[in-house]
């Protein structure tokens, strides 16, 4: 142990007081390491702090006070401001989508040339013209919207001016790739994108919220027929208006609506309030004679009468001022199937007056004729029904006056008439096969059959006989009346209609053709009668639309329909107007 410590140099006393020095340095600045450290720990938490405060003092004022008002002067630079599912037909053919877009919008107060800005925008843009882009310029407004939808091209030319305060939104453009062709139903959105019509309007959360597309109930196929068809006849008898449908009366889906004129919801600057309105659904009209329908199933139904009953059609009848007439009388008692073949208002008010008030106005009821239609548009109307409901009222409305009612109100309750007596609401929603449509029983099965009976007279027999197509045995029900005004009706201002169904012996389809004031033409030996005008109109709908449903016409009835239409070939003039007369309910 001595050797050892032996070894160790000795320390002299310089020396010593020079590593005490150091060891003093290197105390010190450890310490103001740990200080300074200290304080950069401090100072980032206050600045952490501070941030924090800021922030949350930005939320408080950016959506909590500044609410939607501040929402909506500060486009969003980060995407979509809206986000619609798709709507299609029953088979996935697109009605509607959403394609990505760019608006154009300004910060007024950031352009300091404003009215050399304002002619270069409208350079790019000559649509919106340098007074109108100078007045939104004007001020010191913060925002202000200059262009929506911009093209790629545009927007492009836009940021090529290099201009100050404009800059680009992200949104998204409704589109309607069928145009017009179902535009009363699909509807259309506003400059926002929110609906404000149609399916658009009444499923205005749903179509935000969901990701799969709305699938509806039509068809497009049956839709373009449709369409086509309507605007042919309107065309043909220079009419007003005119209105169709097609309807499965298992389900109540409606593969078409059509309402003319229509519009393009792609350019909603070229909509109007005539073209806007939906004649099929949200238009009220005293249906004529097909409301003899209704009268005969409900006089059956209750035991009032039976097939071969019969009524005194001989004389007209009066009630006070009024008097009840047939345009084409047979002077005779008619049985209830002459009643409808002849289209007779004093026989169907006959037989409403046997029928009674209370007992007529239950079955009005279970047909949906009473309240609004309950299908899933935001354009639907109310019936206007007599008050009070006296006894010329029963008699009026046997034949279709004195009550107005939807044409889609006429569509699911003849459908209930022909289906087996069973009530399904209309419906513009596709149903999910084997999802079983809600109904309710209307009339016995019994009736429905004579009912289906009757109307395939009123075709190869009656009034309807232009409807006939060979094979599909098509049954109907024509309706000619004289629209109403203030003093009284118009009588040359008519609105006809022809409502069937098809195949009679087991049916699948009604289908309806309205037609708004048609005037006769030389084809028509000049009548505009539902005869001549919209049963035409409805066999020509049910030859198309059968094959595309995979409808195979029936052998035997086509042969039968041969022989009918080679027999209507071979009217002489005075014939056709003795037919046309007597369609003129």
């Amino acid at each position: 142990m001595i050797g050892w410590l032996r070894r160790i140099p000795p320390m002299y006393p310089g020396e010593a007081v020079q590593e005490a020095g150091r060891l003093h340095l290197e105390g010190a600045q450890k310490r103001a390491i740990e200080t300074g450290r200290t304080r950069l720990i401090v100072t980032a938490a206050m600045f952490t702090l501070a941030f924090t405060v800021i922030a949350g003092r930005m939320v408080d004022v950016t959506l909590i006070k500044g609410g939607v008002a501040t929402a909506s002067h500060r486009p969003s630079e980060a995407g979509p401001a809206f986000d619609r599912a798709d709507v299609t037909d029953r088979n996935g053919v697109l009605l509607a989508t959403s394609l990505p877009s760019v608006s154009l919008y300004a910060h007024p107060h950031e352009i300091l040339e404003k009215a050399e800005a304002a002619q270069k925008i409208a350079q790019v843009l000559p649509d919106l013209g340098v007074n109108e882009v100078r007045a939104k310029l004007q001020g010191d407004r913060a925002f202000a919207y200059l262009r929506r939808n911009l093209t790629p091209r545009q927007q492009y030319d836009i940021n090529a001016l290099g201009i100050p305060g404009l800059y680009f939104e992200k949104s998204e453009k409704r589109i309607y790739p069928q145009g017009e062709l179902a535009a009363h139903v699909v509807g259309l959105t506003d400059l926002d994108n929110k609906g404000i019509a149609g399916i658009e309007k009444s499923f205005e959360k749903e179509l935000k919220a969901r990701h799969e597309p709305l699938r509806l109930s039509l068809d497009v196929r049956v839709q373009t027929i449709l369409h086509a068809e309507l605007a042919r006849t309107m065309g043909e008898f220079h009419a007003a208006g005119a209105t169709g449908m097609v309807m499965d009366v298992n389900t109540g889906e409606l593969l078409g609506m059509v309402s003319l004129p229509d519009f393009n919801p792609n350019n909603l600057a070229t909509t109007n309030n005539d073209a806007m309105f939906n004649r099929a659904t949200l238009g009220v009209y005293e249906m004529g004679s097909t409301f003899k329908l209704f009268n005969t199933a409900a006089a059956l139904d209750t035991g009032v009468a039976n097939i071969n009953s019969s009524f005194d059609a001989s004389h007209p009848i009066k009630v006070a001022r009024f008097e009840i007439t047939d345009y084409h009388a047979e002077n005779r008692w008619l049985t209830v199937s002459e009643i409808l073949v002849h289209s007779s208002n004093i026989g169907s008010a006959r037989m409403a007056l046997d029928l009674g008030q209370e007992r007529q106005k239950t079955y009005l009821g279970r047909f949906g004729l009473l309240r609004p239609a309950a299908v899933e548009l935001p354009e639907i109307s109310t019936p206007l029904t007599p008050n009070p409901w006296r006894d010329i009222s029963v008699m009026t409305v046997s034949y279709g006056h004195g009550m107005a009612v939807s044409p889609l109100h006429m569509m699911a309750g003849v459908a209930s008439l022909v289906n087996g007596g069973v009530f399904h609401p209309a419906t513009v929603l596709k149903r999910e096969d084997g999802d079983p449509a809600p109904g309710q029983r209307v009339i016995k099965e019994q009736t429905s059959r004579d009912m289906r009976r009757l109307m395939r007279m009123v075709v190869t027999e009656g009034t309807g006989e232009k409807a006939d197509v060979p094979g599909y045995e098509v049954a109907g029900k024509t309706g000619t009346a004289e629209k109403s005004a203030s003093g009284g009706y118009h009588h040359k201002s008519l609105l006809s209609s022809f409502i069937a169904t098809f195949p009679a012996s087991n049916p699948r389809y009604v289908v309806l053709a309205m037609i708004d004031e048609p005037h006769g033409n030389k084809e028509s030996f000049g009548f505009a009668t539902a005869g001549w005008t919209a049963a035409p109109a409805v066999g020509r709908i049910v030859a198309e639309i059968g094959p595309l449903l995979g409808m195979q016409p029936s052998t035997d009835a086509a042969d039968g329909g041969k022989q009918r239409m080679a027999q209507t070939a071979s009217l002489k003039v005075k014939d056709a107007k003795r037919v046309a007369v007597a369609e003129a309910e």
